[in-house]
């Protein structure tokens, strides 16, 4: 399943943005335009629909409240609103809408109440969910949660709420990943920052997982100076690792462990683990982070080529600023989400008739797109002087 529409109001930078989506969306803009903060949007739904430590209020609470979720644009109209359509496949029809409403209580406990939460079966036209219901306007606490995070409540488009709670967000610290012993065992909840990689490989079938990691051996020798062979090892107290040997005149004196690693080779290492790594909607941030521009040329074909192997295709956002990763010519047009700040929010841009005619002309995304994004006084920071 896939997202194949997205609709904003007064979320964060975004006043207002209404985009259709495809198996790959690659969303480019300058710094602050907005997209974490897109991807966010994705992450606050899986926050509610998980099993386990989820639900509207803590996501709401997890992310500073109404007052920093709301759109600074917002001035009279209070209310933010999420609404999604998923499909089975980015050329197929939609299945299901998905709508979330919210605002303040406004008075006392200052809660986030729920202001509307539809769900409808788009295949059979029937409106499922249309809250608030009689029940909910009797009974304000119940309008402190959503059906989407309640067993009882999502029977019937529960098939929404699997999807949803199984968004899986990357943007792997090679540091973190390194020095986790050396912060305490402090890692934020599920791990965005890559922390608890090395015990998601553990978790894994040791069949299933030495098959990835044979796929993955095989992209590396391709990619790392003089790297051999890739292996999953435990030590004497368990903790799990990833080994790599370098040839070296002596035998076995090449075996390094992650934290010798450099941090492209981890991060690399963490972007295709994740492509095989269930068939969720995947969120990466900045994938070009720490590595080589040859390699970065081919991340989108990796990303192709993974999701047409695979059962079941995920969708896969990716944020970038990288000319190497967008000048790819197989790269869609309908792909890309160009993100523009302005004084009344962020807005969001999907290629035009003639930009995508640039494009069939030969040009690349890169060059289409990007010199849009470029800070409109960027000339103004060769006058700084420290």
């Amino acid at each position: 399943m896939l997202i194949t529409r997205l609709h904003l109001k007064n979320w964060r930078n975004f006043k207002t943005i209404d985009v259709a989506l495809r198996e790959r969306v690659y969303v480019v803009g300058p710094n602050a335009s907005g997209k974490s903060n897109l991807f966010d949007v994705l992450r606050f739904l899986r926050d509610i629909a998980k099993p386990e430590g989820g639900g509207f209020q803590k996501a709401v609470k997890d992310r500073g409240g109404i007052p920093k979720i709301r759109c600074l644009a917002a001035r009279r109209d209070p209310e933010i609103q999420v609404e999604i359509e998923v499909a089975e496949s980015a050329d197929s029809p939609s299945v299901w809408r998905y709508l979330l409403a919210f605002r303040s209580e406004g008075k006392g406990q200052q809660r986030a109440l729920v202001s509307r939460e539809q769900v409808q079966d788009l295949r059979s036209k029937k409106m499922l969910l249309d809250r608030p219901t009689k029940e909910d306007r009797q009974d304000l606490q119940r309008m402190t949660q959503t059906a989407l995070e309640q067993i009882s409540a999502n029977r019937e488009f529960r098939e929404v709420a699997d999807f949803l709670a199984t968004v899986t967000y990357l943007h792997l610290v090679p540091q973190l990943l390194k020095h986790a012993e050396d912060m305490g065992g402090y890692r934020l909840e599920s791990d965005p920052f890559g922390q608890g990689f090395l015990e998601r490989v553990a978790d894994v079938q040791a069949r299933t997982r030495d098959a990835r990691l044979r796929k993955i051996e095989t992209a590396l020798q391709a990619c790392v100076p003089n790297m051999r062979e890739l292996r999953f090892n435990a030590d004497e107290k368990g903790k799990p690792h990833l080994e790599a040997l370098y040839q070296h005149w002596r035998p076995d004196a090449g075996w390094q462990r992650e934290d010798q690693f450099s941090d492209g080779t981890l991060r690399l290492l963490g972007i295709m683990w994740s492509l095989l790594d269930g068939d969720s909607l995947l969120l990466l941030e900045e994938p070009e982070l720490s590595l080589n521009e040859a390699i970065v040329e081919r991340i989108h074909g990796l990303i192709w080529k993974m999701q047409r192997s695979a059962k079941h295709r995920r969708q896969v956002f990716i944020s970038t600023h990288s000319e190497a990763l967008l000048k790819d010519h197989s790269i869609d047009p309908r792909e890309v989400l160009r993100l523009e700040p302005t004084d009344n929010g962020t807005l969001v841009h999907q290629m035009t008739p003639d930009e995508e005619s640039l494009v069939a002309a030969g040009y690349t995304i890169a060059e289409v797109v990007l010199p849009k994004t470029r800070p409109r006084s960027i000339e103004q920071l060769a006058q700084f002087s420290p």
